[in-house]
């Protein structure tokens, strides 16, 4: 018999607030995080805006040389689950750290490092080379420093796919627990790409925002008509994940339940989604099916919703496919409107965005709504927050390389 997991704990560094509350107080204020570049000069670059986390300081969570030791999105990883466990008043004195495990992934890692460290050793010789240069670049680093920093000793692993990634470790953390393996997991994933190498990749590939470089505010405009490309984002999102029996024993506070996996691969094309969002569809069907449920049950989709043509086009018709005539029924919202695309933190802040949802009863909009598109006619909770009954939810990740990710939570009852 598998064990129930719940979430108990919640730690987001985002681009409109640092912290779960000053998160979902962006969220329900449809909070714009988008502005210009402010990391490097981006004068020369196609693409000049980000949603950058503002006031952010290492040395709030994490010791002064230790922070030096760390790339930004190892940073936002240490702070994020320091936020995380703490609200889940989670007493690491008390726990059986062989029974705690780290889940969190980067789509890309320490790319700020390897920048600074590349361009020492193309000006200075390799002899200038620092020697935490590796062990601050890779990716898998976010989940050692945390279970470093806290002393976890239970299963530590780095998914890496894409912008799925943080869905992924979430998702692969569940089962860690569903198995008995572990009693808690911190999961999620972090993110710090926006430096010079990766906008420039990513506006190579024709992928970015590029047309609203003078009016930042509207250009993340998931489902719109208008729609013309993502807006990078930077930051965390972890969960504290926990079997109910430890969540009850120790009189946890449950935000949902965590009921539903699913994951699987359109195995199409390097960076484009399969056309007609098939295997999106039915990743999002085995994560119903994991969860014991049926589309009815489900009244909400955190939705990929990256703000590309085809992104959104492919997912509101993997919607359709799998709600059938019932897909007007069931309320879309993508939260990268706000906070821009935060590739491989991405499931992780839109998981700490869904368990809010679904204890709250309110769905986070989708803000720059104005033009409907031809065929995408689904509810996409344009412009504002709304109150809704939602008994269920499911987030969804989609990545390069054709990697598909869904998980569904649920009102805890007992």
């Amino acid at each position: 018999m598998s064990k129930r997991v719940v979430i108990t704990g919640l730690g987001a560094i985002t681009p409109i607030g640092i912290g779960k509350d000053a998160f979902w107080e962006g969220l329900m204020e449809g909070k714009n995080g988008i502005g210009m570049i402010t990391r490097f000069d981006a004068s020369e670059y196609h693409a000049k805006i980000a949603g950058e986390v503002k006031d952010f300081d290492p040395t709030a969570y994490i010791d002064k040389k230790e922070s030096k030791r760390m790339d930004r999105y190892a940073q936002f990883a240490v702070a994020a689950a320091k936020m995380a466990i703490e609200d889940a008043k989670l007493d690491l004195e008390k726990e059986d750290r062989d029974r705690i495990g780290t889940y969190i992934g980067a789509g890309i890692g320490g790319i700020e490092t390897m920048h600074a460290q590349y361009k020492k050793l193309f000006d200075k010789g390799p002899n200038r080379i620092s020697p935490f240069f590796i062990p601050m670049m890779i990716a898998n680093l976010a989940a050692g420093q945390v279970a470093i920093t806290f002393k976890l000793h239970g299963p530590s692993s780095c998914v890496v796919t894409a912008c799925a990634t943080g869905t992924n470790c979430i998702g692969d953390a569940f089962r860690v627990i569903q198995e008995g393996k572990a009693d808690v997991m911190v999961a999620g994933g972090t993110e710090a790409a926006i430096s010079q190498a990766a906008v420039a990749g990513f506006a190579a590939m024709k992928a970015l925002c590029m047309d609203h470089n003078d009016d930042p505010a509207h250009a993340s405009r998931p489902f719109d008509k208008n729609r013309s490309g993502f807006v990078m984002g930077e930051g965390a999102g972890l969960v504290i994940l926990e079997s109910l029996e430890h969540a009850k024993a120790r009189g946890a506070h449950i935000y949902a339940e965590l009921v539903g996996y699913g994951a699987n691969s359109d195995a199409y094309h390097m960076t484009s989604p399969a056309p007609g969002g098939e295997y999106q569809a039915k990743c999002m069907q085995l994560a119903i099916d994991d969860a014991g449920l049926t589309p009815a049950d489900i009244d909400y989709v955190n939705a990929h919703g990256t703000s590309t043509h085809l992104n959104d086009e492919g997912e509101s018709l993997a919607i359709k496919s799998v709600w059938g005539e019932h897909a007007k029924d069931v309320s879309v919202s993508s939260i990268k409107s706000m906070t821009g695309h935060l590739l491989g933190a991405a499931g992780g802040i839109e998981a700490v965005a869904t368990a809010l949802t679904v204890e709250n009863d309110m769905m986070p909009p989708t803000i720059n709504y104005e033009t409907p598109d031809e065929g995408l006619d689904l509810d996409y909770v344009p412009n504002k927050a709304r109150a809704k009954k939602v008994r269920a939810a499911i987030s969804n990740n989609f990545g390069f390389g054709g990697h598909n990710a869904c998980i569904v939570m649920k009102k805890f009852t007992e």
